[in-house]
């Protein structure tokens, strides 16, 4: 069984559609990698316990277990699933307090693109807990298109986006990006393109996995980071933009944002956020 190198998935829900997307792949990666998935919902006051996602009725729909079969705990898939409800008036504050009493080594969430939406899982509370936690974090942007079929369960993670530089080392991403893919069974093969914006005599240079279901690329741009790393990851239709992180640097990230949430808040598919 391959190993991911960490055993907890965190998915924070606000039962929402885009939500709904993020725990399909929040489960999909807890199944493949036989680890325990943590779902989280925070609201002022208790809500129906059965509004929590169900992870039997969804590996039943992906034929991971049959109809009528036993609840995941109990079959040899060897997930663990659990359902933790937190009553709070500030969710951000509440699943972060959660993450210090029981660190999780990946977050799994949505990210709308709006602040003014009625659910709370906006960039104003998922960007601050993936920064702020220092956790591995896969962001499923809102309209964004995910690599795990909804209907199926099926994989089709094949074009992978890493963007490098010196700093933030982006060794330990290239590691976690190539670990995601192998845990995943992507059998049929992955492309993994390092972006390196600058000159291309300053690119780094890396340690690359050998595996003949992987093959590496290399593209180097000039011009500005988000906007060159956004045009690459069009072009080559990612399925998955991956990047070093390493919080807010200074007085224009303070105002703008990071490179990772301007990139998080116009990118058309998911982004793995791995910190420094």
């Amino acid at each position: 069984m391959r190993e991911f190198g960490f055993k907890h998935v965190f998915h924070p829900s606000d039962f929402s559609v885009a939500s709904e997307i993020a725990y399909d792949h929040a489960l999909k990666i807890a199944v493949a990698g036989k680890l325990t998935l943590t779902t989280v919902h925070v609201n002022p006051a208790p809500v129906d316990r059965g509004n929590f996602p169900s992870a039997r009725d969804k590996l039943m729909q992906w034929q991971v277990i049959p109809r009528n079969g036993r609840v995941p705990e109990e079959i040899s898939t060897g997930l663990c699933v659990k359902k933790i409800q937190l009553t709070d008036p500030d969710p951000a504050q509440a699943i972060m307090r959660r993450l210090r009493e029981k660190p999780a080594c990946l977050i799994v969430l949505a990210n709308s693109r709006q602040d003014n939406r009625p659910r709370w899982m906006n960039k104003a509370v998922s960007e601050p807990i993936a920064r702020d936690s220092r956790t591995k974090t896969l962001f499923l942007p809102h309209g964004a298109r995910g690599f795990v079929d909804h209907d199926t369960g099926e994989v089709t993670l094949r074009r992978v986006l890493i963007a490098v530089d010196h700093k933030p080392d982006p060794q330990h991403a290239i590691y976690t990006a190539v670990k995601l893919a192998d845990v995943l069974g992507c059998h049929r093969g992955v492309t993994f393109t390092k972006v390196h914006v600058g000159n291309e005599n300053d690119a780094p240079v890396l340690a690359l996995p050998k595996d003949k279901r992987w093959s590496w690329m290399c593209t180097v741009r000039r011009g500005e980071v988000v906007n060159e790393i956004l045009s690459v990851a069009t072009n080559m239709l990612a399925d998955l933009i991956v990047l070093t992180t390493q919080g807010h640097d200074g007085f224009l990230d303070a105002l703008r944002g990071s490179t990772t949430e301007r990139i998080l808040r116009v990118a058309n598919c998911p982004v793995l956020t791995v910190p420094a």
